[in-house]
């Protein structure tokens, strides 16, 4: 059990942000100002079902970030009560990706630490007439339950005893039962106008293993039972959660009203007995709308047919919107942070531009990221009035904004790789870069004409230049204004890499638009990566991996952070240095 506190990242987030206004932070500013609270307690409860994605770390920076403004206590806890679905693989993604967001938990929970709890609940519930055993299979509890225009009717089995139902409820327990044989449900109101509160199960049936308790139980709570007594016994105050949660609020005021833990201690004493503090409380269900950002997808289960089904390859692909495949694609946890407190708190659903992503990573990388030069479709410019035995060592700013990020020395020979698309044989007008006669700076060189173009057949194999030695820095031609600067990298010292150009997975602003016959994966882009061989200057193969930098006029690149070495350099581009898809697709 961790019961390490809130990391120094997640304090100086809070004391380095304007003081946010959205609801949510003014009824935690009013609860504590009334005395209802004197310290708030908030989760960030995941089910272990799947990685992470972009939506999730919405919710991660709200309840971490309330917590740190507050001076409250934030718990991870796996809400793990669908043990058909879970696994340790999840468990395990989800802790390192809340780290590497920047924030740490209070305590670190499962919803199945409770197990026997929620157990004990149960029987109070049977015992006090208000939960029964039932034996309508899945299909007819449909039928029994109604619609929205149709109230349901009683299951027949709604009136059996409390010592009956306590019978087979622990017969349930002991494993007598196949899978779906019985349920145990809550007894609310059929009549209901929310279907939620239609005698709800809140256990099934499930002889699999569990990945944190193992084949110690074969029922299972269900999730909206199991999640608030999970909030009351870790005392939490304020239960925050998205929209679609709003219709289940009574159910979950109804299981903490009904089961009452703080009046009847013998339900969580164990917890105590097993090293737990417990500090039962009536928390309030707060909801918000969910993170929807357009050109993706965000359902868990499309994200797993794109990994088990090869379009993409896993679940840490740079083009899927987990926070590992982001990670591994270059954002940094500051930008998505940035992007979560950009696009703010609210009850009013709405679909977010990928382009605001896109510009939260291109802020933060501007401000941090050293430059380094890069050739990603190279041709060969030789300076032909340098010796071929050239060489020179020229010393670039790491950062030109940014003076202690010092200096380093890049290599120049007579020979420089420069881009294919700064050069055009027929330019069109306003065309500022390197044309046959023409003359463009290289970058930190001096002015250099091209002479001669040399062929083979149609392809531009070759370029010949002549550098002016008076326009070298330093030198009085120096000042001499040319229109177009370009980059470049010494064909002698460059070293080859291997680049991923990735750009977005999807062709259309809302692939889950299935109106005109088409799914997602109709959507696909099939120029969401392109690799290509590359030539960087020493000083960008050297780097360590998970490296974020810029390519000068490039975009914005990172090391990939398991391909990567400086034997085999491999980058891949985070965002292009200005949005391609501003005008559409």
């Amino acid at each position: 059990m961790n019961t390490s506190p809130m990391n120094h990242d997640v304090s100086h987030i809070a004391d380095t942000t304007p003081e946010k206004t959205d609801f949510i932070r003014q009824i935690i500013r009013d609860d504590l100002a009334s005395g209802k609270h004197r310290q708030i307690r908030t989760r960030f409860p995941p089910e272990p079902n799947g990685y992470l994605h972009i939506g999730h770390a919405k919710a991660i920076c709200l309840n971490f970030g309330v917590g740190a403004e507050f001076g409250g206590r934030v718990n991870l806890r796996f809400d793990d009560t669908n043990p058909s679905k879970e696994d340790i693989e999840y468990v395990e993604s989800i802790q390192s990706d809340v780290k590497w967001l920047g924030f740490d938990w209070a305590e670190l929970r499962h919803a199945s630490d409770y197990f026997e709890t929620f157990y004990l609940c149960a029987e109070k519930l049977i015992r006090d007439g208000k939960a029964f055993v039932c034996d309508l299979n899945a299909e007819q509890v449909r039928e029994y339950r109604g619609n929205l225009n149709e109230p349901g009717k009683n299951s027949p089995y709604r009136d059996r005893s409390a010592e009956e139902n306590l019978d087979l409820f622990r017969r349930m327990r002991a494993g007598e039962f196949e899978d779906g044989a019985r349920t145990l449900r809550a007894k609310i109101d059929m009549g209901s106008g929310n279907i939620n509160l239609r005698d709800p199960a809140i256990y099934r049936i499930r002889h699999v293993s569990h990945q944190n308790t193992g084949d110690a139980w074969c029922i299972y709570p269900m999730y909206d039972y199991a999640h608030c007594i999970s909030d009351a016994l870790e005392g939490i105050t304020h239960s925050l959660c998205t929209l679609e949660f709003e219709d289940h609020r009574p159910l979950y005021d109804w299981c903490i009203d009904n089961i009452d833990l703080a009046g009847h201690a013998p339900l969580w004493q164990n917890l105590v007995d097993r090293g737990f503090k417990t500090d039962v409380s009536k928390p309030r269900q707060i909801e918000f709308s969910r993170l929807n950002i357009n050109f993706t997808v965000m359902s868990k289960r499309k994200l797993m047919a794109l990994v088990t089904d090869g379009l993409v390859k896993g679940w840490d692909d740079p083009r899927m919107p987990t926070l590992c495949g982001l990670r591994r694609r270059g954002y940094t946890p500051a930008s998505m942070r940035l992007f979560a407190d950009r696009i703010g708190i609210s009850k009013q659903n709405s679909l977010i531009d990928f382009s605001v992503l896109e510009g939260c990573v291109r802020e933060d990388l501007d401000a941090k990221g050293q430059r380094r030069l890069a050739v990603i479709d190279p041709i060969k410019l030789v300076i032909k009035n340098l010796p071929e035995d050239f060489s020179d060592t020229l010393h670039f700013s790491n950062h030109p904004k940014d003076e202690s990020a010092g200096k380093r020395e890049v290599p120049l020979s007579r020979e420089v790789w420069i881009e294919r698309d700064d050069f055009m044989e027929v330019p069109p007008k306003g065309f500022h870069r390197l044309v046959p006669g023409g003359e463009v700076r290289l970058r930190g060189v001096g002015i250099v004409k091209c002479i001669d173009v040399i062929k083979n057949g149609d392809d531009i194999v070759q370029l010949h230049g002549e550098l002016d030695l008076d326009s070298r820095p330093g030198l009085p031609g120096s000042e001499r204004k040319v229109k177009g600067t370009i980059h470049w990298v010494s064909a002698k010292h460059g070293v080859e890499a291997e680049v991923r150009l990735y750009d977005r997975l999807f062709t259309v602003a809302n692939p889950d638009d299935d109106s005109d016959g088409k799914t997602y994966r109709d959507y696909l882009n099939p120029d969401s990566v392109r690799i290509v061989k590359a030539y960087v200057e020493p000083a960008a193969a050297s780097l360590p991996a998970e490296t974020n930098i810029q390519f000068e006029r490039l975009g914005y690149f990172v090391t990939d952070r398991l391909d990567h070495s400086a034997g085999k350099p491999v980058f891949n581009r985070t965002v292009t240095l200005r949005d391609v898809w501003a005008k559409g697709v």
